[in-house]
């Protein structure tokens, strides 16, 4: 996207007004479009997840500057829950648990920022064409509908807003047409500026709550002690990381697979008690597991994809030398 090409500097000057890119005609351009729009816009809003009967709304405020992007999410039904950008790090807060998981801002990223900044590769796995123009939370909105070459992924259509690229809505549906989950903002201010107040975590005082490191070290595949025998196709290694469990439970090694959309996550960790209970492959919403145990260690791969996409990249997963 022309608009978007500077430093982060320069794009926070850029994203005050509504000046935004003409619109492209060509699908491919659209995703990188959705991509950055995600990543580099100011924006508040409120929108909804569906997954099954599990329905849930969260607000949400975004905004980028010259220190990097800065975010607060809280989902609004039951449970209450934030997350906190800043930067490259993001805290999770569990106020019922007293908890707060501290992670880095790599990998998957949450609605509406779905997609990698570059979503090279995506037609290798997907048919991706435009859908027609519609209207989301009041405004116009193109659709991009990805169909997969196989069946070791799950069908999208995805509506961006006409004249910024922003993602409004994001739907999932399995082989059979059947919606898997969806996104949608029911109402969203994109552009201008966002209000400090608007990203200052709700909950601030958190003396004496449990603390959780969950940061990684990033591996490189021969230092992880593990290997691949063949992911599907498709699906590329794209990180290898050493994860903390805890003082008792030692650490894991995690693996992310992705097509560019789609990501598996695969955790190799040490077997503890019980841990045969619950092997092999079970459902939870829209994201399929498969656990298997191979030389004392409990593999789990998990992600929003076919069961046998998880059940290949599980099964693919070997100490390595054997």
């Amino acid at each position: 996207m022309r608009g978007f090409a500077a430093v982060l500097g320069v794009c926070a000057v850029l994203l005050q007004g509504p000046a935004f890119a003409e619109t492209p005609a060509d699908p491919l351009a659209w995703m990188g479009r959705i991509a950055t729009a995600g990543q580099r816009l100011n924006y508040v809003g409120t929108f909804m997840y569906q997954s099954g009967s599990h329905v849930e709304t969260s607000r949400i405020a975004h905004r980028v500057d010259a220190s990097g992007e800065h975010e607060r999410l809280e989902v609004l039904d039951g449970s209450p829950r934030e997350v906190i950008r800043s930067g490259n790090e993001v805290r999770c807060v569990l106020p019922d648990q007293r908890t707060v998981i501290i992670d880095e801002s790599a990998g998957r990223r949450a609605f509406p920022a779905r997609l990698p900044v570059s979503p090279v590769g995506l037609a290798e796995s997907y048919r991706i064409r435009k859908g027609e123009v519609g209207r989301v939370a009041g405004l116009e909105a193109q659709a991009l509908i990805l169909e997969p070459r196989d069946d070791l992924r799950y069908g999208h259509t995805l509506w961006a807003e006409m004249q910024s690229g922003l993602l409004l809505k994001a739907r999932t549906v399995n082989e059979a047409g059947q919606v898997i989950e969806q996104f949608a903002f029911s109402d969203v201010r994109i552009g201008g500026d966002i209000d400090a107040q608007l990203l200052k975590p709700r909950f601030d005082d958190v003396d004496g709550w449990r603390v959780v490191n969950a940061r990684g070290s990033e591996l490189s595949k021969a230092e992880s002690g593990w290997t691949v025998a063949a992911a599907p196709p498709g699906y590329a290694l794209t990180s290898v990381m050493r994860r903390p469990l805890g003082p008792e439970r030692g650490q894991a090694v995690h693996m992310v697979f992705s097509d560019g959309l789609a990501s598996v996550s695969v955790f190799i960790e040490p077997m503890g008690d019980g841990a045969q209970v619950g092997l092999g492959p079970l459902a939870s919403g829209a994201i399929n597991i498969y656990k298997r145990s191979v030389n004392g260690h409990l593999v789990t791969a998990l992600g929003e994809v076919p069961e046998r996409a998880v059940r290949i990249i599980g099964d693919a997963i070997q100490p390595a030398g054997q």
